[in-house]
């Protein structure tokens, strides 16, 4: 080594921090090769007793070098915390798992019991999944409390490694009577998408200890997404979910606000740029309403959320004492939108929460393609055991609902809320019937009376999951996929107008309602006065309540 070499590492290692049983060799800019030019670096490592931390990132280590670390670690039994970010800069991708393998097999050796491993920024694929594939399934990481792996170009085949390695590593544990609790699980940037996401959705249901999950930026999108939230529902101290820059869609939306109800300790929510949509965003307020007390953060930012959409959210977190930040930037509120939007956080007193809207999209293109990735589902026939409601249902007419008889309070068991679209379906064949004689107006707002009365009296999430979908196919708001177009008929407005005058409308049910039909008036011209009265209706009952 030349001697301006080892001046250079001297004055290095003269600002290494030695103390509180930790030795930090952080951002150094070392570049280690082999073992000699270790020397210094292995000595201090020999000499620290009590030694419970080593930072080695922001340096780059070779094979060798590695191997002489290695070898210095294999009697530091106390050693709980390993910071190896960023750690192999200019190094060929085939020398990182050996350098790995040489890492974890001396803290095996040593017997450690790892509580933090982070291994971040180092962009080592798959291969380097391996590198460490040991060590995770090994006693040393039964204790592993916080696993960063942040940026490391995993990839699908990496994720499912990682995913087997944990599985093992808490089957292990669980047989010696001590199972694996991992808390924070750090993997953004490593392109596990759905399958590698999949996997590590069965590992994480089956640990049930998780506090925080940060997975951005992993090209999941909805059949992913729906596997890591039915994962997250069994982790009931979650308090972090950070799933930025993925893409949702409204199932997946939708399986997260399902997995959100069972989640009280969630303190921040990361959804931005997960293309929500306004949908997805409805079923999240349904949650924001009916749990998620000590909620502080909220990001729907980047999601193609509409400005009634996003009041809806806004009316949502009017409750929550913690409430320190909403982020709803970029989304397609429009100009008048983004004021309206500031106006009603600040009618909230909730105004200093509500992130910055400069880089709003601009009110959404009506003419603009939905492009849709998700499959179509395929329609179910009507199962019933009356063959008299199947006929109606198929085609809807006055003389069949009378015929129906006593069988029209049967009506309601065909609607069932965790199925909103057909749900909205039967509401408006039956709402389509009305007119003002007074013989059918009665048997017509009777059976709406029995169906609505079902379908609003459950959950608050499957309640607005079921007004949504009536407000897309009443032409409110924009929905996914290809949907049949309602043709609009007044009956259908009159009987909401009535509806809404009921107490099993609530007054969240009626917010809702009032915020999309005042904000969209004009899609329901087509109706005159049958517009004009529900809009009065809601009005008036949403004053009232305010």
């Amino acid at each position: 080594m030349a001697s301006d070499d080892i001046a250079q590492l001297t004055d290095a290692l003269s600002k290494t921090h030695v103390g509180d049983g930790e030795l930090s060799y952080k951002g150094l800019g070392l570049k280690l090769d082999n073992a000699q030019s270790v020397e210094a670096l292995v000595r201090d490592i020999e000499r620290y007793q009590g030694l419970r931390a080593l930072r080695l990132e922001g340096n780059t280590v070779g094979v060798e070098a590695a191997q002489a670390i290695a070898k210095a670690l294999e009697n530091k039994d106390l050693l709980q915390r390993c910071y190896w970010s960023d750690m192999f800069t200019g190094r060929l991708r085939s020398e990182i798992p050996i350098a790995l393998k040489s890492l974890g097999s001396a803290l095996m050796s040593a017997g450690t019991r790892l509580t933090e491993l982070d291994l971040s920024d180092n962009a080592f694929g798959p291969d380097g999944v391996k590198g460490i594939e040991q060590l995770l399934k090994s006693p040393c990481c039964h204790t592993l409390r916080e696993l960063r792996l942040n940026n490391c170009g995993m990839g699908i085949g990496g994720g499912k490694i990682l995913a087997e390695a944990l599985t093992e590593c808490y089957r292990k544990s669980s047989a010696l009577g001590a199972p694996f609790k991992l808390r924070v699980f750090v993997a953004g940037r490593n392109r596990l998408e759905n399958e590698g996401a999949s996997a590590l959705a069965k590992a994480f249901q089956l640990m049930g200890s998780l506090e925080e999950v940060h997975m951005p930026q992993n090209g999941i999108n909805y059949t992913g997404v729906m596997a890591l939230a039915s994962a997250m529902q069994h982790n009931p101290e979650l308090r972090v979910l950070n799933f930025n820059d993925n893409t949702f869609t409204k199932k997946g939306t939708l399986a997260m606000a399902q997995a959100l109800k069972h989640l009280r300790n969630i303190e921040v929510i990361n959804f931005g740029d997960c293309l929500v949509r306004s949908e997805g965003a409805i079923a999240l307020a349904a949650v924001l309403k009916e749990g998620l007390p000590i909620l502080k953060e909220l990001n729907l930012s980047f999601g193609e959320i509409t400005e009634a959409a996003a009041l809806v959210v806004a009316q949502a977190v009017m409750d929550k004492p913690h409430m320190e930040k909403v982020d709803l930037n970029g989304n397609s509120l429009g100009e008048d939108g983004c004021e309206a939007l500031r106006e009603a956080m600040e009618n909230m007193d909730k105004g200093d929460i509500l992130g910055s809207l400069s880089d709003d999209e601009g009110e959404p293109d009506d003419e603009e393609d939905d492009v849709e990735e998700e499959e179509e589902e395929e329609e179910d026939p009507v199962t019933t055991s009356s063959a008299e409601i199947m006929s109606f249902l198929s085609c809807p007419t006055v003389e069949k609902l009378g015929q129906l008889g006593e069988m029209r309070t049967n009506l309601q068991q065909q609607v069932d809320a965790s199925d909103p679209n057909k749900a909205s379906d039967v509401f408006l064949k039956i709402a389509s019937l009305y007119n003002d004689e007074p013989e059918i107006k009665t048997m017509v707002l009777e059976t709406v009376d029995a169906v609505l009365k079902k379908l609003l009296s459950g959950t608050t999430l499957h309640s607005y999951c079921f007004l949504s979908m009536l407000l897309v196919k009443l032409g409110l708001l924009k929905g996914e996929g290809k949907m049949k177009k309602v043709s609009l008929v007044p009956g259908q407005l009159l009987c909401l107008e009535h509806a809404v005058q009921q107490d099993y409308f609530s007054p969240h049910h009626v917010s809702l309602l009032y915020t999309f039909i005042s904000k969209n008036i004009e899609a329901l011209k087509s109706c005159g006065s049958a517009r004009d009265r529900l809009s009065s209706s809601l009005q008036k009952r949403y004053h009232d309540q305010h």
